[in-house]
């Protein structure tokens, strides 16, 4: 039993180890490409990921432990370890699938504010009425949207404003797109003076100031407009007053 539960053990850690390098190789694809930073955290893709790798990791090296016997026929033991690895990378592909089926896409400009607009957001029934343009769901991190909105005198508009109460927003939808060139100027003339977000925050206006010194702009280059995500309101976009381009996220609450 000793014998056993020792060569178990050594083909577990072994198991673990290349488990392991596959979470961090799938780890990259997420972070690296589908959600990169903060979007992981403005998308919620961080937790969904953790579960599933965690879970993965770490069942797959375990049942290994059990099955394991050298004492099995070899036929025997591999088909065993087979249908172990087979459930896991099943796992995996199901979990990857997930995230990637909630990623983050566009990064809209609503008038007075950015919204985060993730696959799950966007009434995909409707998504043949936008531009052709934007219609390919972006797979390496959200690109800059516009968004069209109603005058108050539409007569769609109150079961517009129904229907962003129902949580289904403008930038939802996609017969509201257009492309963000169009609204670069709405953008710029929107945002409003950074010296004012660092007036309403002062305890981050140290912060502010560190992360627009990276970007190697000055202060009075860029204004901020508010950010919000189905899972977060409590972030800014900074954007460049020159071209209107989105140039830095920051966890700093603008409203």
């Amino acid at each position: 039993m000793c014998s056993r539960l020792k060569e178990a053990s050594r083909f577990a850690l072994k198991h673990l180890a290349v488990s392991v390098l596959i979470a961090a190789l799938c780890a990259g694809l997420v972070f690296g490409v589908w959600y990169p930073y903060p979007y992981s955290q403005l998308a919620g893709g961080r937790e969904l990921f953790m579960i599933v790798v965690v879970v993965d990791v770490i069942i797959g090296p375990l049942l290994s432990l059990v099955v394991f016997n050298p004492a099995k026929p070899r036929r025997e033991l591999w088909r065993d370890l087979g249908i172990i690895f087979v459930i896991q990378a099943a796992a995996l592909g199901y979990g990857l699938h997930s995230v990637a089926q909630a990623r983050p896409v566009y990064l809209a400009f609503e008038a007075d504010r950015f919204r985060v607009v993730a696959v799950p957001d966007i009434d995909m029934g409707a998504l043949g009425d936008a531009p052709p343009s934007l219609r390919d769901l972006s797979w390496t991190g959200p690109k800059p949207l516009g968004v069209r909105l109603l005058a108050n005198d539409d007569p769609q508009y109150l079961k517009s404003l129904q229907l962003a109460f129902e949580g289904l927003h403008p930038a939802f939808r996609p017969q509201r797109w257009v492309e963000y060139d169009t609204q670069r100027s709405q953008a710029i003339a929107a945002a409003k003076p950074l010296a004012e977000l660092k007036r309403k925050q002062a305890a981050q206006a140290a912060m502010i100031e560190r992360e627009v010194a990276k970007l190697g702009l000055k202060e009075t280059d860029l204004g901020y407009l508010p950010l919000a995500s189905q899972h977060h309101t409590d972030w800014s976009v900074l954007i460049d007053l020159k071209d209107g381009e989105p140039r830095l996220l920051l966890h700093v609450d603008a409203w």
